[in-house]
């Protein structure tokens, strides 16, 4: 549905998550008897959460720890972890920085030069724990490092930016061929964001396992503020979906997972994405609020110190809980942002569906918040 914004431009209505709403069927269910497992390639997991690749959500230790909870955590292969021997000094830091100082100090900090030995070294600490590992680099990074990465044994590569194209152009460098690189790798791809039909079918063409549906949607970013690029998750999530559906009849029965990555700051909106067509989450600042994750509450991404252009923040997050109640709880407050596990099992016992696959037919109303 178009609406004109003026007589030289035509504009799609797009929706957030709060926008949305789930409807019950005349089914339910005993949340016990909910699924709510995801597997993507030979990986199993026993909840569809995946933790972001960020500083202050994922330290090799917490990778560890939501994968003996179920989950998967992807360690940023370019942050502190890979740019310095002991990190912990480094986060203080960045914890303890004025609000009007820390983007120019983080950019200073970040500055430091990537370590191959440090990438190698924190690979192995979390593999040594026997859980998935999962690491991630910007498509910039991919090339110089990705030999390094999976050499180092990593069991699922992530590749992601801001966006994420099969069709990157530049004058000045070879760009990244995703097809011919993902073809030559021995381990599953996870490629993103992309925030429209078109973009996730070309990136599900290349031989991704999962494409990553989000661009400046979290907490920490301002990229909407700065470039004007804001991706409507509910649409985003739904119209990448519809590409999942379409590559799958053109591939002969390819199936691409779609991960919702951003937007994603409470149970509900996690229960809003698989509704949508997700088939897992990334989330940032949900896992930020956690008493045990390294940014010890605040949160930032790796837009918040791009050395030209930031389009991110540190920002400071309540904290909740320890990680095992921010997944499993029992939560202390009503508004969502604990036992995310439970409320996504309570959802779909409420409207009677059983596992993942068979809640995103659930249906699914417009009902937008009022504005406070």
């Amino acid at each position: 549905m178009e609406v004109e914004i003026g007589r030289a431009k035509r504009a799609r209505r797009a929706y957030s998550f709060d926008d949305i709403a789930i409807v019950p069927s005349r089914r339910t269910r005993d949340p016990e008897d909910v699924s709510v497992t995801w597997s993507i390639d030979a990986y199993q997991f026993a909840t569809p959460i995946i933790a972001a690749p960020m500083d202050s959500v994922v330290s090799p230790q917490t990778a560890i720890m939501i994968g003996q909870l179920g989950g998967l955590g992807v360690l940023d292969l370019e942050g502190v972890w890979t740019r310095f021997e002991d990190p912990e000094p480094v986060l203080a830091e960045i914890r303890s920085l004025p609000a009007d100082r820390a983007t120019a100090r983080m950019q200073e900090l970040y500055a430091a030069p990537i370590r191959p030995e440090l990438v190698t070294q924190r690979i192995a600490e979390i593999r040594e724990a026997g859980v998935t590992v999962a690491g991630a680099l910007s498509p910039q990074r991919t090339q110089e490092l990705y030999r390094t990465v999976v050499e180092a044994g990593v069991d699922l590569f992530v590749i992601r930016g801001t966006t994420v194209s099969a069709e990157h152009v530049s004058k000045n460098q070879e760009p990244l061929n995703l097809k011919k690189f993902i073809y030559e790798l021995d381990v599953p791809v996870i490629v993103g964001g992309a925030a429209t039909y078109t973009a996730a079918l070309h990136l599900m063409r290349t031989g991704a396992a999962g494409v990553l549906v989000g661009f400046g949607g979290g907490a920490a970013s301002t990229t909407r503020a700065s470039l004007g690029i804001h991706a409507p998750m509910a649409t985003a999530v739904a119209d990448v979906a519809g590409a999942r559906r379409d590559y799958m009849d053109e591939s002969g029965g390819r199936y691409v997972h779609v991960i919702a990555d951003g937007g994603l700051g409470s149970a509900g909106d996690i229960v809003k994405a698989i509704a949508c067509g997700a088939d897992a989450v990334m989330l940032g600042t949900t896992l930020a609020r956690a008493t045990d994750a390294p940014g010890g509450g605040f949160h930032w991404g790796t837009e918040a110190y791009h050395s030209q252009l930031p389009r991110g923040r540190r920002v400071p997050v309540e904290q909740v809980g320890s990680l095992e109640e921010v997944l499993y709880g029992p939560a202390t407050t009503a508004e969502g942002s604990a036992n995310l596990v439970g409320a996504l099992r309570r959802s779909m016992a409420t409207t009677g569906y059983s596992d993942l696959k068979e809640f995103q037919r659930v249906e699914v109303v417009v009902a937008p918040y009022p504005v406070q």
